[in-house]
């Protein structure tokens, strides 16, 4: 089975529209080498950035009946995106926002945000989305299109979650609604 990312991220790129974080767009418009082949040119997290930004992307895509983040790749398909394919820029507010969580976390619980509960990870995140942490909304958007962009263009993302057909069945335009159990991607 062959699986085109650039053709998944053309997808993804439609859904947010012209609230895309730029590095996806970026990624999404050039027909060369998919961001998903190698490691990241450089590293982008420092080791206690990597581990909260991992602990999150679970949270965001958390494992249900179907694989998480991390069993997604997604922690490094982020990685590789930023490291990349973002200006530094554009890098900044994601880990401006991993401090300020980071922050919040020693302050509120007196301990890293990567080892608290799930619940309070949730807590932090929500903060950050209602930008009750400095640069959170901000954080939380861009971070936010990184796990769901960097999940639904994985392997796991495409046939776990979504049904994959490589050549799409015949058109059938009275297809009962109630048959529909995930959402196709080809």
């Amino acid at each position: 089975m062959s699986l085109d990312r650039r053709d998944a991220l053309a997808g993804m790129a439609a859904m947010f529209g012209t609230a895309l974080f730029a590095p996806i767009a970026r990624a999404a418009g050039v027909q060369v080498t998919p961001i998903s082949a190698g490691p990241p040119s450089a590293p982008v997290f420092n080791p206690q950035q990597r581990l909260l930004m991992t602990a999150l992307s679970e949270r965001v895509m958390p494992t249900t009946d179907t694989p998480g983040a991390i069993v997604a790749g997604v922690p490094g398909f982020i990685e590789k995106l930023l490291a990349d394919w973002a200006l530094p820029a554009e890098r900044a507010p994601i880990l401006k926002g991993l401090d300020a969580i980071e922050a919040r976390s020693q302050a509120d619980y007196a301990q890293a945000a990567d080892t608290v509960s799930p619940e309070r990870q949730d807590a932090l995140l929500t903060l950050a989305m209602e930008d009750k942490l400095p640069g959170g909304a901000d954080f939380f958007e861009k971070f936010r299109q990184l796990v769901i962009t960097g999940y639904f263009t994985s392997e796991v993302g495409i046939t776990q979650e979504r049904e994959y057909l490589p050549v799409p069945g015949r058109y059938d335009g009275a297809f009962p609604y109630s048959q529909v159990n995930k959402v196709y991607s080809s």
